[in-house]
């Protein structure tokens, strides 16, 4: 019996470029892990809760990093790290939404090592999941956390189907609400997708979280000169300030004019197995201005369609709290 907290015997590959990461996927298969930061990584692997053959370090790929403008939009690598991305100007300026987001990752000391994409395609918290039970996800047939004993504070109240864990990704709320669009390279060429898209539910696919294929990288997002510069709203709530996952979170971007709101997106972390789009709140905000008096009128709205666990009740009046919070600033 392997110890636990010591890595296990793997073959690591250290390409390059993007083309031979992309060919070395697609010839491993499933027998290959790619690594970025490597900060959600390595628990996985001294847990032996994941057992690849070979790791793919990213790490030396220059132009999966970095942010830039390409036709209008800003596009920025995956392997960007959440520290970088946080003090970028060019985001700071047009899209504060993600920087802030970024910027409530964890602790400082994994912001600097871990990355956008790391963020984005990290595998859910579960810890019944996580240390290797053989539950739904992991190819069982049961819900440890959807049980009448499960333990379940963290799981989520929107979309579960068989499985109740919810997506991890402090970054991904804020990239569902600015419209942003993923980059993915594959041996067969590139394709892009809507974040919206990206992340899949378990009524999708039980066993992954987002549309990455076998033998693709997420290579870059882009992001949409048309929420470039608008009022937004960031706020994460959690057990501690650092290092703790989302309890509930909130990313809310706003199109104003004449002191009332033409178009509003805000999508929710932490309750739901993907980030959440509200979207009856953001019918509902149409027309209005944008102060609390709206925020207490459409915030109610944001749990419709909810359904509790034996130990997240607790989410419905923060998520509410926060819509209200979004409005008011």
């Amino acid at each position: 019996m392997p110890a636990h907290d010591v890595m296990p015997d793997l073959t690591l590959y250290q390409p390059a470029t993007l083309d031979d990461a992309v060919a070395l996927a697609d010839r491993l298969g499933t027998d290959a892990w790619l690594v970025a930061g490597g900060q959600d990584t390595f628990g996985w692997l001294k847990d032996r809760a994941k057992r690849p053959k070979a790791l793919i370090e990213l790490t030396a790929i220059d132009a999966l990093k970095g942010v830039r403008e390409v036709d209008g939009e800003v596009e920025i690598g995956a392997l960007t790290t959440l520290t970088a991305l946080a003090a970028e100007p060019l985001v700071r300026e047009r899209y504060p939404l993600l920087a802030q987001a970024a910027s409530h990752v964890a602790s400082p000391q994994i912001r600097n090592m871990g990355t956008l994409g790391g963020n984005l395609c990290q595998d859910t918290r579960c810890w019944y999941y996580r240390r290797g039970l053989n539950c739904y996800r992991a190819g069982g047939n049961i819900c440890y956390a959807d049980s009448p004993q499960g333990m379940n504070r963290e799981h989520c109240i929107f979309g579960a189907s068989r499985c109740v864990a919810v997506s991890p990704s402090d970054t991904a709320p804020a990239l569902v609400a600015l419209e942003a669009r993923m980059v993915i390279t594959g041996p067969g060429g590139v394709r892009v997708l809507p974040a919206e898209g990206f992340f899949l539910g378990p009524e999708i696919d039980i066993e992954h979280m987002t549309a990455l294929r076998p033998g693709e990288v997420l290579s870059a997002v882009r992001l949409p000169a048309k929420w470039a510069g608008r009022p937004c709203y960031f706020e994460k709530v959690a057990d501690r300030n650092v290092w703790d996952f989302a309890l509930v979170s909130i990313a809310a971007v706003f199109d104003e004019q004449a002191g009332t709101i033409r178009e509003a997106r805000l999508v929710s972390g932490g309750v739901a197995t993907t980030p959440k789009r509200l979207r009856d709140v953001e019918n509902a905000l149409r027309g209005r201005p944008r102060n609390a008096a709206t925020g207490d009128t459409v915030a109610a709205l944001a749990n419709r369609g909810a359904r509790t666990l034996n130990h997240n009740h607790f989410k419905l009046p923060l998520l509410e709290n926060l819509v209200r919070r979004s409005l008011r600033a």
